[in-house]
């Protein structure tokens, strides 16, 4: 069976349409898998800096030991961070014992996307993690 002569190259054409499109989805499927598998491996990672800061003798100790511990927690789960920002709230840091002392800390982890290379995607994704943890009431001070 021939084709009538006004359809010759059609499905040229239905190519030349159909490919970008199918490109652009793959590049939205695996920017997606990044960012989702990146906001698995930080969930938690405050906690664990949290629990570093809680156990410092100082705010600075706890700002040094929580950074410390949310980098070493990112490096073990393989999340390759552009940046990394760890902010840690000491404000109840010295409270007396009994009156609810805390340390927050919040991870903030850039997730870079530039190498996915399509027009129209982000650069990068910030994802973050929040978490409190008490102060260690029997830890010394002086």
């Amino acid at each position: 069976m021939t084709r009538p002569r006004g359809e010759r190259g059609s499905e040229s054409v239905e190519l030349a349409i159909l490919l970008p499109v199918a490109f652009l989805v793959l590049a939205l499927v695996v920017a997606g898998a990044r960012v989702a598998l990146a906001g698995n491996r930080i969930t938690g990672v405050a906690g664990i800096a949290a629990r570093e800061a809680s156990v410092a003798r100082s705010p600075a100790a706890a700002q040094t030991a929580a950074t410390l511990a949310a980098t070493q927690a990112l490096d073990d789960r393989e999340l390759h961070c552009r940046s990394i920002t760890v902010d840690v709230d000491t404000s109840k840091f010295s409270a007396a014992p009994g009156d609810g002392a805390s340390v927050s800390v919040r991870v903030g982890c850039t997730v870079d996307l530039s190498d996915i290379g399509f027009a129209g995607l982000p650069g990068s994704r910030t994802l973050d993690d929040v978490a409190a943890s008490p102060v260690d009431p029997t830890r010394g001070t002086s």
